[in-house]
């Protein structure tokens, strides 16, 4: 990897990182205290971009794939999201809302983060190794 390339990816890594905790340390809070849900809402689901873009760079520059790794952390964790999401929408589509019983939604949230980095690790790591392989 060239000393360019990787300086930029480390200023990505750096801006997502930013931006990251400027919305859930930040935005999210906000909203959430200022009796706008909806717009909680969208700063939460908003984040998901630099949150899994962090873990995206991070496979990409601190993994060491030797072969081509498949593709099985990436599936894991977008199923995961997938799963996850359909039963918090199960939940509030039985009156379990994240407003009423905010408890039964917590584990879907942390598997959907989880699910996320999962992703994002898996895309970097395969990224890595086909650059790797390309690169003399």
């Amino acid at each position: 990897m060239t000393e360019r390339r990787r300086t930029l990816g480390m200023g990505l890594l750096a801006g997502a990182l930013v931006a990251t905790v400027v919305i859930y340390a930040g935005l999210v809070p906000t909203a959430a205290r200022g009796d706008e849900p909806a717009r909680a809402l969208l700063y939460l689901v908003g984040g998901w971009l630099p949150y899994t873009l962090v873990f995206y760079l991070l496979g990409r520059f601190f993994s060491s794939p030797s072969t081509l790794p498949s593709m099985r952390t990436a599936d894991l964790g977008l199923g995961a999201v997938v799963i996850l999401l359909l039963l918090s929408l199960g939940l509030e589509a039985w009156g379990a809302t994240p407003e009423r019983i905010p408890e039964a939604h917590i584990i879907q949230a942390i598997g959907i983060f989880v699910g996320l980095a999962l992703f994002g690790w898996g895309l970097g790591r395969r990224s890595k190794a086909i650059t790797d392989t390309l690169e003399p």
